[in-house]
């Protein structure tokens, strides 16, 4: 897939003031400080699309980023972030999970986690939630620049390894870095994939 147009559409808290034109949608998520706005970026060609910080939890709304005028891309708050309070970190769940439970625009999830670390108790938590609820998702583990190839593969195989534990069958893996551009065809490409499919469907 080659992206001609990336633009952004519109931010809020409640899934209702979603766009409404039925395009379908891809879900960005994950910890706070995973490289989603970096990630965002690199898969769009566009710098400065989704806005990056160093400072964690800065993405508060629900962001809809309109791509060849065909389908969104949704970058949704991060999670986990302690600095929010119970107050401010309850408001954000209740965000997500609206979104995430009702939104019937949502074609797919992915899930973003750092590939420098293993398996964090608030990502697994996370997805065994989405498999209550029946929700596609696909995890994307990014920063894989940061290690060298055999770490990088020791800590994926592990992470795989703690999901068999609890899932029969693994979602769709990639493997991402936003600096060197790593995982962008084959992400786009996925994407591209289930957006052909929806089109048959329907005309079927």
């Amino acid at each position: 897939m080659i992206i001609k147009k990336a633009e952004f559409t519109i931010s809020n808290s409640d899934y209702r003031l979603c766009p409404q034109d039925g395009k379908p949608e891809y879900a960005f998520i994950g910890r706070s400080n995973v490289g989603k706005s970096s990630l965002i970026n690199m898969l769009t060609g566009r710098k400065g699309l989704a806005m990056t910080s160093s400072t964690p939890g800065k993405t508060m709304l629900i962001n809809h980023f309109l791509i060849n005028d065909e389908w969104y891309l949704v970058d949704l708050p991060g999670y986990g972030y302690a600095r929010h309070g119970r107050e401010g970190r309850e408001k954000l769940r209740r965000i997500i999970e609206n979104y995430i439970l009702e939104r019937e625009s949502m074609t797919s999830l992915f899930v973003l986690i750092d590939s420098r670390h293993e398996a964090q108790r608030i990502d697994l938590e996370f997805t065994e939630w989405l498999g209550r609820h029946g929700i596609p998702f696909s995890i994307v583990f990014t920063k894989a620049d940061k290690l060298g190839s055999g770490r990088l593969q020791q800590n994926v195989d592990a992470y795989k390894e703690k999901l068999l534990e609890t899932w029969e069958e693994l979602p769709p893996v990639f493997v991402t870095s936003s600096g060197k551009g790593q995982g962008r065809d084959e992400l786009l490409s996925y994407i591209d994939t289930v957006n052909r499919h929806l089109s048959s469907s329907a005309r079927g």
